[in-house]
């Protein structure tokens, strides 16, 4: 017999179903919790509780460890709740997209289900509710890194109709991993805003002591309700703790860890602004809203690929594509080697923008002779943007300009914030000061 099968014949006996509050007990160890579902990426052996702190703990599972049924879950039937309004308030729109943030603990099992409506988003942080009118639609439950050209397309589209049916806002609950992919896309998609845009996602899901969930929900319908923004913005955690969180242009914001609650940075500029206790604070220059209507222009060119390059970088490793955007060491440099194959590209057509690993500071080929030479062949400077941030930008320019050298202008020109007026030291130094802060 399997450990599983032996696993469900243990809980079969003493009538322990999920949602079950049991104890386990291995050796000298006692475990007490919530009977959770079994794991797909578990082993056979594994029995998984949540404990009263509200952590999973998954417990190996023999033949000498004693299973027994303290409590049966209690039937609970899922309220039908309606969304409140408020004629005083100001209205806004929750266009949910999926990810970590999508998703509400059910507290009958413990465990964590994506949100089937935005209204059980909503009503997860019922607090929003005193800011704010909310209404609500599922334009997607993806993970982020399967959302792709044609979904940033349709939510521009359910964006602008809700601004220009008179929201004064939109929030937009998203996976982290690609956030900062779609906030770039709406940013050159959405013209003319009427309102601020409000991505946001979490870091750690609800079910966690630590979850950035609600806060980040609240945070990112503070700045829908009441700011005169009229950009797209992304609103995370600004340090680890739960003191504020910041709001950062949507062309100029990555994920810099994989886990913390302040993953998210602003690059080449300082954020826009942050909120803290409840108040929204602006704090350098931004676009403010119109009086519409919002327009959506999102077609794209979707032969455009980026490429890191790395020492043995080969020339067939670069792919044949229309729009190339280049992630170069330092200042924006690649192998010599290299030369002859983008010059080839160049030559039959390729578009080849530079950007910088670094991400910090501003290329600048001119300095060395391979800048120079790269230069020569027909790159071009790809200012201080974000190498994803290119990346939207190419496919965006390309669909819309034909000659090499009106996508060259185009490229140069400042759409969305994307590209900073001057070198800003004070951005890197403000990143700096605040990760530092937080890790005190």
């Amino acid at each position: 017999m399997s450990r599983k099968r032996e696993i469900e014949k243990k809980l079969k006996t003493i009538n322990a179903e999920i949602g079950d509050v049991i104890r386990v007990i291995c050796g000298k160890e006692e475990y007490e919790g919530v009977l959770m579902p079994h794991h797909e990426f578990s082993q056979e052996n594994i029995i998984t509780i949540k404990l009263k702190t509200g952590y999973n703990i998954g417990i190996a599972v023999d033949e000498k460890t004693e299973i027994t049924l303290i409590q049966k879950q209690k039937t609970m039937e899922k309220p039908v709740k309606k969304i409140p309004f408020d004629p005083k308030k100001p209205t806004i729109s929750i266009i949910g997209m999926g990810g970590t943030i999508a998703c509400y603990v059910d507290y009958r099992t413990g465990a964590v289900h994506p949100a089937s409506s935005a209204e059980e988003l909503a009503f997860s942080v019922p607090e929003i509710f005193d800011l704010c009118n909310v209404r609500s639609q599922v334009a997607y439950q993806m993970l982020s890194e399967n959302i792709e050209v044609t979904q940033w397309q349709r939510l521009a589209t359910l964006i602008a109709e809700e601004l220009n049916n008179g929201v004064t806002g939109v929030v937009i609950p998203h996976g982290t991993d690609t956030l900062g992919y779609t906030a770039a896309a709406l940013s050159f998609f959405l013209k003319n805003l009427s309102g601020p845009v409000v991505l946001f996602g979490a870091q750690r899901s609800s079910d966690r002591p630590s979850s950035d969930a609600a806060q980040n929900l609240i945070a990112a319908v503070t700045v829908a309700a009441t700011s005169d923004l009229g950009e797209v913005v992304v609103v995370m955690h600004g340090e680890i703790s739960d003191a504020f969180s910041t709001i950062h242009r949507g062309t100029k914001v990555r994920k810099f860890h994989t886990s913390r609650r302040d993953a998210f940075q602003s690059v080449n500029d300082v954020p826009l602004g942050r909120v803290e206790n409840g108040k929204l604070s602006l704090q350098t220059s931004y676009k403010k809203k119109t009086t519409g209507p919002v327009i959506v222009d999102s077609a794209m060119d979707q032969d455009v690929g980026i490429v890191y390059f790395y020492p043995g970088l080969k020339p067939e490793d670069i792919p044949q594509k229309k729009g190339v955007i280049l992630a170069g060491t330092g200042l924006g440099h690649v192998s010599a080697k290299l030369l002859p194959c983008i010059t080839s590209r160049i030559n039959n057509g390729s578009v080849f923008v530079m950007t910088s690993q670094c991400l910090f500071g501003r290329v600048n080929m001119y300095v060395y002779s391979v800048g120079r030479d790269l230069i020569k062949a027909g790159v071009f400077s790809g200012e201080d943007m974000l190498p994803e941030t290119a990346y939207i930008k190419l496919m965006w320019v390309l669909a819309h300009k034909k000659t090499r050298q009106e996508v060259e202008s185009l490229m140069r020109e400042n759409l969305a914030g994307e590209i900073s007026e001057r070198t800003r030291t004070d951005a890197f130094l403000s990143m700096r000061n605040e990760t530092t802060q937080s890790e005190c």
